[in-house]
């Protein structure tokens, strides 16, 4: 069995490897972050199983099949709390709450054991539907100001002054409505977990869009969209292909 683990956490990684070959298996490769996955991925073969990570040092893993169509069997490693894993029974093979027990991790392999016999491979998950239930929406407080170190001052920025945020060599900035950028600490990943869904979308891996920014939006190669913003006109926000259908749902 072709097995690999990502995990972000080295000696979490290393105890999984030793825990699964006191089962006789072999972990053949263990990768560490969304972008080493994408690239390991995009250039071997696909292995029978993978335990996965959900938090990534670099992202959440999900954004592994928003680059790759992984066509393995997947076993979910997480810390989230028991209401979201429900989503996991539902979609996945299994799921191993950390840290991860001798005993379930046996009975999650024979469980993959028995659906391999019976030749029902291949990733069996809606990475949508786990990732909106990983979110419960009732308790979910989304974040409304936001706190820049300008010189020795502080400013505080409301939600709706922003018009997208953005990555650029390495580093998170935010664009106002007054035409101004600002550093701001944390990746893009972390703001896009934090900010209110119905106001902002992320159009692809570098931008993250406020509805009011939005003065037009125009046909692109590839099937894809361009958006151009009130202010904002620094670069193309395009929305990825594999976007745009969530992306026209939302402005709708």
């Amino acid at each position: 069995m072709n097995i690999i683990v990502i995990e972000d956490e080295k000696p979490a990684a290393r105890r999984l490897q030793r825990m699964l070959a006191a089962l006789d298996l072999e972990v053949t490769k263990m990768l560490h972050s969304v972008e080493e996955s994408i690239n390991w991925f995009q250039q071997n073969t696909h292995p029978d199983l993978i335990f996965l990570d959900i938090q990534l040092s670099d992202g959440l893993s999900f954004e592994i099949f928003e680059e790759v169509q992984v066509k393995s069997a997947i076993i979910f490693t997480t810390a989230y709390d028991e209401y979201a894993l429900k989503a996991f029974k539902l979609n996945s093979i299994d799921y191993l709450l950390k840290p991860i027990d001798e005993d379930e991790l046996k009975i999650a392999v024979d469980k993959f054991k028995e659906q391999n016999d019976n030749k029902q491979t291949g990733l069996q998950v809606n990475i949508d539907d786990i990732r909106k239930l990983l979110i419960n929406p009732i308790d979910r407080k989304y974040k409304k100001r936001f706190t820049i170190k300008v010189g020795q001052h502080i400013k505080i920025i409301h939600s709706d002054e922003i018009e997208c945020f953005y990555s650029e060599n390495k580093a998170t900035y935010i664009h106002t409505s007054s035409n101004r950028n600002y550093l701001i600490d944390n990746s893009l990943e972390h703001w896009n977990e934090q900010l209110n869904p119905e106001q902002f979308f992320r159009v692809n891996r570098t931008y993250i869009v406020h509805i009011n920014s939005i003065k037009d939006i125009v046909s692109y190669t590839n099937s894809r969209l361009q958006l151009k913003l009130h202010n904002y006109d620094e670069a193309e926000i395009i929305v990825s292909r594999d976007r745009v259908k969530d992306f026209k749902n939302w402005i709708e």
